[in-house]
């Protein structure tokens, strides 16, 4: 196991929670097996792990969003370019996690996985708010107060504005900004610490799982990897091919020969800051992007461009309120959409922070954050895919935003444009 990587050992985990909740799942009812092996063992190493999650969303969401936002001020340097960027970023985020919404809502992937039995809540939906309500409630009176409740939307309020007043204050802040990047390295290596245990946590939960729900758990959970990919499909073949069409004037197909080299990284490395050298060399290379605007457009997008991530929490958020018997209504898809577009400029560069900031979308609508349980073992399948989504969404806006600037954007496969 000590040579193994952590994607291998959660998968090993995966399937070995799942082989010993099936063996145990006929014999629930004996008092050792439901007293000791499930309430005492299984429980107390996925509550644990449930548990650390829980307690690294605020200061993550905090720290992340405010260095994140803090170098994004710096755009301002490069005038309508970084506008042009920030709005494809954010305007594709919120239609690749309306996409994932709608998809789930029309396949259910949760339907007939019914967990109470496994972990009483007492959480509930709020009740809908108009949007003027919900565009106040975004604004902190207290914004300690909002850390303390997890009210992540006030949350990321206070963190985008603390950011822009440290790049507005520039050098008279110094000793702050490093401080903030300082939180930041620390904050992430809590990320890698926690992510150690997720081997352990995922066999106890997915063990818990199946040795309460028996076999009536799979298909709900194929459903749910199902789904995410075809909504990641959708996105990358119409969202950015369509774009890329319309706005650039580049085949989709050749596109994709092209760009084939940085899916594959993507793909094996599920990183995308490890993406960015072979999509820079892509970009200028095959396209003849110029080293300015790549320059720009490429880190930008690796630190706050995260469609995929945002596609997997809509299609989680479903999964898990159709599991636990909750009905969201069109207000609480309206708040997912917009936290889960603000939250994506801090998910990049976290490892394995996906379910931790999905745990965050989750408790703004009022959804069990234990639910996090029955997608966490699966998560580094589509983390892979997610990945992959991400880089290529970096690319469309650079060949975009290229074009828009006048660049000739042929490079060497002039004759392949449309």
């Amino acid at each position: 196991m000590k040579k193994m990587t952590l994607t291998t050992k959660i998968l090993v985990s995966l399937a070995g929670g799942i082989i010993v909740g099936l063996l145990l799942f006929p014999l629930k009812n004996i008092p050792f097996v439901e007293h000791y092996i499930i309430g005492f063992f299984l429980k107390l190493g996925g509550s644990v792990f449930i548990k650390s999650i829980k307690m690294l969303v605020v200061p993550l969401v905090f720290i992340s969003l405010t260095v994140g936002s803090s170098a994004i001020g710096d755009t301002k340097k490069l005038g309508r370019i970084g506008i042009k960027t920030l709005s494809f970023y954010l305007f594709t985020t919120a239609v690749a996690i309306t996409i994932a919404l709608v998809l789930a809502n029309i396949i259910d992937p949760g339907n007939g996985l019914v967990i109470e039995s496994i972990s009483k809540t007492s959480t509930v939906v709020s009740d809908s708010k108009s949007f003027v309500d919900v565009l106040i409630d975004i604004v902190p009176s207290n914004p300690i107060s909002a850390m303390a409740k997890g009210n992540m939307l006030q949350v990321i309020f206070f963190a985008l504005l603390t950011g822009m007043g440290l790049t507005i204050l520039g050098d008279k802040v110094s000793k702050i900004k490093d401080l903030f990047d300082q939180s930041n390295d620390l904050i992430l290596e809590l990320v890698n610490l926690i992510m150690q245990l997720a081997p352990i946590g995922v066999f106890c939960l997915i063990a818990t799982t199946f040795s309460t729900l028996g076999y009536q758990a799979m298909v709900p959970l194929f459903k749910y990897i199902m789904t995410t990919l075809l909504a990641l499909l959708i996105h990358v073949l119409v969202t950015y091919q369509g774009l890329l069409y319309l706005a650039a004037k580049i085949n989709p197909i050749v596109f994709i020969k092209k760009f084939i080299p940085a899916i594959s990284v993507a793909f094996s490395t599920s990183s995308s800051g490890a993406t960015i050298p072979v999509n820079l060399e892509i970009l200028r290379e095959k396209f003849g992007v110029s080293k300015s605007t790549s320059s720009f457009t490429i880190p930008l997008g690796a630190s706050i461009n995260m469609d995929g991530t945002s596609i997997m929490q809509g299609v989680a958020v479903v999964f898990i309120a159709s599991a636990y018997g909750i009905q969201l209504n069109m207000g609480d898809y309206m708040m997912v959409i917009l936290t889960a577009t603000l939250a994506s400029i801090g998910t990049a560069g976290v490892p394995g922070a996906g379910p931790i900031m999905l745990s965050m979308v989750l408790t703004q609508v009022g959804l069990p954050i234990e639910g996090i349980a029955l997608i966490m073992g699966v998560d580094r399948i589509i983390d892979m895919n997610r990945t992959a989504v991400n880089i290529t969404g970096d690319a469309v806006c650079t060949l975009i935003i290229a074009k828009s600037e006048g660049e000739d954007i042929s490079g060497e496969v002039k004759a392949e444009l449309i």
